[in-house]
């Protein structure tokens, strides 16, 4: 008897076995230490994605260059990038398809102690930029500045463009009167006591953009999508799932390793943001998304656009 319960266990354990090779498998191109991380690794450790019908692993990368590389290559499944970069990709005849992931965005920082109330305030000062001159937010930014303040923001300004940690690490230190960087760096960067000028958000609504369109998507292959019917929807499911799950200050605990926050306050504001940029569940509005594209097309020119004077069909996936 006891011979057959155990044949009968052994029998299930290789069922449950071969059932998970079965899987299709998703091959997520990430950074070392980037913030996606946190969704992705909530997504395997708590089988999300074995619960959606796919196995999920991680590659990390030295940077994004290298992401984007791999998925081109076939050597990974998917990376995230801004689906306005993607739809430069599909208008030049890549078949890649975005499905949703977070609409984080940046901000205008200054020191607490700043005199500064509005953009105008910056006229004449130095204003750090995390990335180059096409950077989306600074873009969003200076359209803002020119609408609703009445200036040129570039004009008026003088820009230091540098990467984030180097920004982040000037701004603290008192050498900008403002600066603009990812969203992370922001996080700590108004953990240490800056103060947030004007948020991205608050200068797409005055410029009649929607600030609900998620500009960070996961981006695949069309082709593999299609070699594998259901696995948009099975894996959107799984980050919708993680992001419920984080909702949960608890479910945090998991992941703060990975997070790099130096100190309470830090950790605190990364998980506040974070969970601030989770979008609405459903399907990006296309024509919401065109009316931000367009204006990236306006100010940054075939430079940042390329050829995607709209937003290419099929750009984004058929989720719900």
């Amino acid at each position: 008897m006891l011979n057959r319960l155990a044949l009968s266990i052994a029998a299930l354990c290789l069922a449950g076995s071969a059932l998970a090779q079965d899987l299709p498998v998703i091959r997520a191109a990430t950074l070392q230490i980037g913030t996606v991380n946190w969704e992705l690794s909530t997504i395997i450790d708590n089988g999300l994605d074995e619960k959606h019908g796919f196995k999920l692993e991680m590659q990390p990368y030295a940077d994004n260059g290298a992401t984007r590389i791999a998925v081109e290559g076939d050597a990974a499944d998917m990376a995230v990038a801004d689906w306005i970069w993607v739809a430069r990709q599909r208008a030049e005849g890549k078949d890649y398809v975005v499905i949703p992931y977070s609409r984080a965005v940046g901000a205008v920082v200054v020191a607490q102690d700043s005199p500064a109330q509005t953009l105008k305030d910056l006229q004449g000062g130095k204003i750090g930029i995390a990335g180059g001159p096409l950077d989306k937010s600074w873009l969003i930014l200076r359209a803002y500045a020119r609408q609703e303040e009445g200036f040129d923001l570039k004009a008026d300004t003088e820009q230091v463009f540098g990467a984030p940690p180097l920004i982040f690490k000037s701004a603290l230190g008192g050498d900008y009167a403002g600066a603009i960087n990812f969203w992370h760096f922001l996080a700590k960067m108004k953990a240490a006591g800056m103060r947030e000028l004007i948020s991205v958000e608050t200068a797409a609504t005055a410029l009649g953009l929607d600030p609900d369109v998620p500009l960070l998507g996961y981006y695949f292959k069309q082709g593999f999508l299609d070699a594998h019917p259901g696995l948009a929807q099975a894996f959107y499911d799984a980050s919708r799932d993680a992001k419920e799950m984080l909702a949960d200050p608890a479910a945090w605990d998991a992941i703060r390793p990975q997070m790099n926050a130096a100190n309470e306050a830090q950790f605190d504001q990364l998980r506040g943001d974070w969970l601030a940029g989770v979008p609405a569940r459903g399907r990006v509005d296309a024509a919401a998304a065109g009316r931000l594209l367009a204006l990236m097309g306006e100010l940054g020119g075939a430079e940042l656009v390329g050829k995607a004077d709209h937003v290419p069909a099929g750009l984004f996936a058929e989720i719900q």
